[in-house]
This record gives C-alpha cells, sequence and structure tokens, in this order.
C-alpha cells in the first residue's frame, strides 16, 4: 500500500531529528517497521511566521516495494540517415527541439551563433575582466543560452503548456539532481549547469543530430510562402524543410532580418528596471526572523515582491539569493545586467531585478517610428545610456538604494559582487520618469512590506532590460508563422515562453509541430 501524507515539521524538529519515516509512522499511526521507505513529492518552506516550518509532501510505502527507476524514458534512436528539421538556436528551446526530434526519428540540424559552453567562458571571463563583449559569445548566445552561466533556476508558471516533469526528469536523466524533482523552488545553478548541457549535446551527436556552433544565420531565402533556404554569415546556403527559431529574447539582428524581409512581427509586452542587491543576511533576517546567523538548515532567503504603482505593475525579476549579477550587454556600447547564483547559493550577496511594466502605447511615443521594434529601441537606449554613465565600459552605473529613492546621488557605494565594477551615478534622473519614478515608489512599498529592505546597505545597478522579449513573431494553430508556412517562431525570442522550462516545453511542442504531415 501507498499512502501519500503532507507532513509539517518546524526548523526545530527538523534539527532535532530529521527522520521522515519515524515522522510519517507515528502520522499514519504505523509499525515503523512496516514502512519500506518514504519518497518525498514535494518540499517547501514556509517562513511567514516567527518559527520556520518545512512542508513535506510524502508518498509512504507501507508493506511494499519502493521504485528503482523513474517511469519517464527518453527513446532517443539513431536519425543520422533521417529527414532533417534545422533548429536555429541552442538555449533551452533549441536543445529540447532537437531531444524531441530524435525521440520522433527525425535528424535535427542545429545552428547556434555562439561556442560551446568550453570555449564560451573565455568570452564570460573578456567581459568581467576586461570589459570585452563578443557579439556572439556571452551570457546570453553560446550553447544553452542564457540560462548556462547566468542562472538556471526551474521556475515556471506554465503548467498547461506540457509536461513540467518530463523536462525535470530529463535534466535528471542528463546529470541533474534529484532534489530538482521535490523542490519548490528547484534550482540546478550555473556551476553545475555548463556539465548537464554538455551530455545533452552529447545524446544529441551521438545519436546522429547535428550541431555547428559559430554559425550564425544571416538571411532565408524565401519562396511560395516558405524558406527554402538559410543563408549563413560565411556565404554558405542550407537547403531547408522546416525551420524552427529559437534565438532568444536578445538576437535582435533576427527580429530585424524578419522586419527587413516583410515577415510579420508584433511588439510585445515587456519590463525593465534595475537590478538591487543586499548583502545576503538581511535578507535572511527579515524573511527568517533569524538574526545576523541563518541557521544551517534553511537555504538563502529568497523573495518575491509586486506593487501596483500608477496603474503598472512593479515587481522582483529573477531574484537570485547568494548569487552574483552579471554583465549580460551583447555589444560592446551597451550596458545590461542580470544576476545569476551556484548551486549552494553560498555567496554573502543576495539580488534580484525589480522591473516595471512597459506599455507601449504610452511610454513607447517616442519610438513609434520604429513600429514593431519599437521596444527593443527603447531597450537599446537605456542600455547606451548606462553605457554612457558607467564611464563607457561594463562598468556598471549605480546608487545606494536609499539614495535613489530619495533622489540623490551616492557620495560613495557599498561593496558589490558585479565584477566590472561600478560608478556612482544618478539612475533616479537617467531613468525616463515613466520607469523611475514607478520604481522609486515600488521600493518605498517594498520597504514596508518587508521592514530592513530599504537599507543604505543596499545598491541598485542599471540597467536591467533583457527581462523577455520585447517582439513577439506570431504563429497560428499549428504553430507555425501565418506567412511562411515552414517557420515554428519558438521559446523565448517568439515570445512563447518566460524561463528555461517553459522554453524547453515549448521547444518539445514544436519539434512536434514542424515534424507532422511530413
Amino acid at each position: 500500500m501507498i499512502k501519500e501524507i503532507q507532513l509539517r515539521v518546524s526548523l526545530p524538529e527538523e534539527e532535532q531529528d530529521p527522520n521522515l519515516t519515524k515522522r510519517a509512522a507515528a502520522f499514519l499511526v504505523e509499525d515503523a517497521s512496516k514502512i519500506n521507505g518514504v519518497v518525498v513529492l514535494r518540499k517547501s518552506i514556509d517562513a511567514r511566521k516567527k518559527v520556520v516550518v518545512f512542508n513535506y509532501k510524502l508518498a509512504v510505502y507501507i508493506n511494499e516495494e519502493l521504485p528503482k527507476e523513474s517511469e519517464y524514458h527518453f527513446d532517443y534512436q539513431d536519425v543520422s540517415s533521417a529527414k532533417e528539421i534545422h533548429i536555429i538556436g541552442f538555449g533551452p528551446a533549441g536543445m529540447y527541439a532537437a531531444l524531441r526530434c530524435i525521440e520522433l526519428g527525425y535528424k535535427p540540424i542545429v545552428l547556434e551563433r555562439g561556442k560551446d559552453v568550453q570555449k564560451r567562458r573565455r568570452d564570460i571571463k573578456a567581459i568581467n575582466q576586461d570589459h570585452v563583449v563578443n557579439a556572439d559569445s556571452n551570457y546570453c548566445f553560446g550553447e544553452g543560452g542564457a540560462g548556462t552561466y547566468s542562472d538556471g533556476k526551474l521556475y515556471t508558471r506554465s503548467l498547461k503548456r506540457g509536461d513540467v516533469r518530463r523536462i525535470f526528469e530529463n535534466l535528471v536523466f542528463h546529470g541533474a539532481t534529484h532534489e530538482i524533482l521535490v523542490d519548490a523552488h528547484p534550482h540546478i545553478g550555473t556551476n553545475k549547469l555548463p556539465k548537464i548541457i554538455q551530455r545533452i549535446r552529447e545524446t544529441i551527436l551521438n545519436y546522429g543530430g547535428e550541431i555547428h556552433f559559430e554559425t550564425k544565420v544571416t538571411d532565408f531565402e524565401i519562396k511560395d510562402q516558405k524558406i527554402r533556404a538559410i543563408i549563413l554569415d560565411n556565404g554558405h546556403e542550407m537547403a531547408v524543410e522546416r525551420v524552427i527559431l529559437a534565438t532568444g529574447h536578445s538576437a535582435r539582428d533576427i527580429f530585424h532580418l524578419l522586419d527587413k524581409k516583410k515577415i510579420e512581427i508584433e511588439a510585445k509586452s515587456f519590463a525593465m528596471g534595475v537590478r538591487v542587491e543586499h548583502p545576503q543576511h538581511i535578507i535572511d533576517s527579515i524573511q527568517y526572523n533569524c538574526g545576523m546567523e541563518r541557521p544551517d538548515l534553511l537555504p538563502a532567503a529568497s523573495y518575491s515582491l509586486v506593487q501596483q504603482v500608477k496603474g503598472r505593475g512593479v515587481y522582483s525579476f529573477c531574484m537570485c539569493p547568494g548569487g552574483f549579477i552579471v554583465p549580460a550587454a551583447t555589444e560592446d556600447g551597451e550596458v545590461v545586467v542580470n544576476g545569476m547564483s551556484p548551486s549552494r547559493r553560498n555567496n554573502k550577496f543576495a539580488n534580484s531585478g525589480i522591473v516595471v511594466e512597459i506599455n507601449a502605447e504610452e511610454d513607447l511615443r517616442s519610438f513609434a517610428q520604429y513600429g514593431a521594434l519599437a521596444g527593443l529601441e527603447f531597450q537599446k537606449s537605456l542600455e547606451r545610456i548606462s553605457y554612457t554613465a558607467g564611464g563607457r565600459s561594463q562598468t556598471a552605473p549605480a546608487q545606494r538604494l536609499t539614495d535613489f529613492v530619495e533622489g540623490k546621488l551616492s557620495s560613495s557605494l557599498n561593496e558589490c559582487s558585479y565584477q566590472p565594477g561600478l560608478l556612482s551615478a544618478p539612475l533616479h534622473s537617467l531613468l525616463p520618469k515613466h520607469l523611475g519614478s514607478r520604481l522609486r515608489k515600488g521600493f518605498q512599498a517594498f520597504g514596508d512590506k518587508m521592514h530592513g529592505y530599504n537599507t543604505n546597505e543596499a545598491n541598485i545597478v542599471g540597467v536591467e532590460s533583457r527581462t523577455s522579449s520585447p517582439v513577439k513573431i506570431p504563429r497560428n494553430d499549428t504553430l507555425e508563422h501565418p506567412q511562411i508556412s515552414n517557420l515554428f517562431p519558438c521559446g523565448e525570442g517568439g515570445g512563447y515562453a518566460g524561463g528555461i522550462v517553459s522554453a524547453a516545453m515549448d521547444g518539445e511542442r514544436c519539434a512536434e509541430a514542424a515534424v507532422s504531415g511530413i
């Protein structure tokens, strides 16, 4: 017999005795000797009250054998001689589209403008240490996409878009820990994700797929409302049957290419703002009521905040406890910041994007001449302002949080995890009024919700501009572009995902759609 139960275990109880089998036996009034084991189905932390509580959902095996293997199986087969599907981009959407193609008996041909994870490290080091941005190999572009070297959080609300569990099980199949299957907020960590991505690459290659790194798509040959060939930056043409476009939210050249060729694209809502960084002990103290020392059993605390300000949402985005702020620019002449966390989340800082919803009609009037690319041009304008305010390098403009809220320049800045360094700048006046004023009021409200959040010990760093794509590539019920019948817009770049998991699920869906009818 297998029984599912819910247990609430206080932090003191967990510290005293973490044995879940004993707790399950007591809860069920059952002889512990009859319980062959328990499987944790879900684990979360409730820190809303003074005493922190661990919530467990358990499957209790009473006189029943424990399962020996996962119910999920990935049936990869040799596709080296199979029909081809071309995939542009090798982030989560592209990777999972390729894996799904192999399962369905089709050969994926992946074209990735960036480098593999090993070579990509050198270019990321150059951004951090030398302020040199490689436009095709950086925190956004390269094997694994933006998630590889930026964080590895696996949060998603896209439960209706596919089987989330299947994506998680596939990550475990390729080397992720089983903890991601049970944690309420699963996270792999930027130090572990590259190895998993390398194993996914090996799976694709071992079963006959192709992956071409440092291969940039610059044009499409279109005839009879179909892409007949892909043109690469070296002039080579590749004949194609079906194309999955999974280039990510920062592939601006692709958006420009589609616009130039009169292939329909649309403006899409997005958000922009800044990244705020606190000493981790401050966030721990607020969330856990633990003073300066966090108990060993508790992870670095996170938070999620939202406030309506003048009709717009101001909210935390991509919160990274125990993490780092990183430079996410994709071209020289711009400064963009993002956040990441290692698997142990043991850095002494906590950072989060704090962003404001952008209303195209009201906020982008001065960019109206760019049509569907108005949001993209607005992004670029703020990134260039940040570049200039930071001293025309990857040094980022920053302020103490309290100074930003009060509207005054900071005479000095706090220590920060951002490796290229900070330069004091009046972000409160550099940001457009519709953005800066809402951020300031949002921070004030957050201080009321989390007492101690608005502190002189926190920095804000600009600019957090790549939360999602400002452009949507439309598609119909068959997931094809309404004009180009063999083009399948996919993932974050198409406007259909918002993170690793939702992008991976969309990649699988697009693969299934692309092979249909071939």
